[in-house]
């Protein structure tokens, strides 16, 4: 009786042993978008007044829970039944990426504005604040909702020649990481130019630590979030490339000759990938108008 109860033992640490490595490896593979989630949360999440931040965050967090408790199910019942579709939406979504990617570089170098942000400031009355809350907060999690899908089948893809029950702990842990550390990263960024201001206003001093402090942490506020937004659409193209490489044999050995290191080779085809669906769709665009 007892050894078999430390054999059981045993092979629940085997079993768990597997899902942590399994867990790793979907972690890695999904990072490449939590810099976009990241980037995108965070600028949904700005332009408050101070005190409803947080609260606005929470909300977009609770949807974003949401948005996985229908994509799981869903996704879990793809890879049990029609196995194929995983590997087919998994190509679908990159092409997604690769074209996010291409589309934000194209603007960057093509149609740069700087148009002002929007806030909400004080002048506003509780009814409007909210109205525009609630905009803001449907469609951060409409977008959420879209990142949610491609995180969820990446991880999928990653574990889809393993036993459904390592799929369905493996997947979960991995929708459940991104989201409390996506949006606890971005309720810290958000509130890094609060924090500086206290830091300030707490400072007599003109050159104290703290004024120094407080004023590197305002100013960091804007070129975080637009570091993020670059380093996310580098990872956006990078992924892509990614899942074009792994899913589809001709690019896997595509150029050998060439002797690229693999980031290299995923981010190149990502690119060529992205660009040609932005010119795709941007044709019909021209065809058929902007709706």
């Amino acid at each position: 009786m007892a050894s078999g109860f430390f054999a059981l033992l045993d092979d629940i640490a085997a079993i768990m042993d597997d899902v942590a490595v399994m867990s790793k490896v979907a972690a890695k593979k999904t990072a490449g978008i939590l810099g976009d989630d990241l980037a995108v949360n965070a600028e949904k999440a700005s332009g408050f007044i101070s005190s409803r931040e947080i609260p606005v965050l929470w909300a977009i967090a609770k949807g974003s829970f949401i948005n996985k408790l229908i994509i799981l199910p869903i996704a879990f019942l793809l890879s049990a039944f029609f196995p194929l579709a995983i590997i087919i939406i998994l190509v679908l979504g990159g092409l997604f990426l690769a074209y996010e990617g291409a589309e934000k570089i194209y603007e960057f170098l093509f149609h740069r504005k700087h148009s002002k942000t929007d806030s909400i400031t004080q002048t506003f009355t509780e009814a409007e604040i909210l109205t525009v809350e609630k905009e803001k907060i449907k469609s951060a999690i409409v977008t959420d909702f879209i990142l949610s899908v491609e995180i969820v089948i990446i991880a999928l893809g990653t574990v889809i020649e393993q036993p459904l029950t390592s799929q369905i702990v493996v997947v979960s842990i991995i929708a459940i990481l991104a989201t409390v550390g996506v949006y606890g990263i971005v309720a810290l960024i958000v509130r890094m130019d609060e924090l500086g201001f206290k830091l300030i206003a707490m400072s007599s001093k003109e050159g104290s630590a703290s004024k120094f402090i407080g004023n590197v942490l305002v100013q960091a506020l804007p070129k975080v979030i637009k570091s993020l937004s670059v380093i996310g659409t580098i990872a956006l193209i990078m992924v892509a490339g990614g899942i074009f490489v792994h899913n589809i044999d001709y690019l896997h050995h595509f150029a050998p000759q060439l002797q690229l290191p693999s980031i290299v080779k995923e981010f190149i085809i990502g690119l060529l990938f992205g660009f040609m669906v932005l010119g795709i769709v941007n044709l019909f665009k021209k065809m058929f108008g902007k709706k």
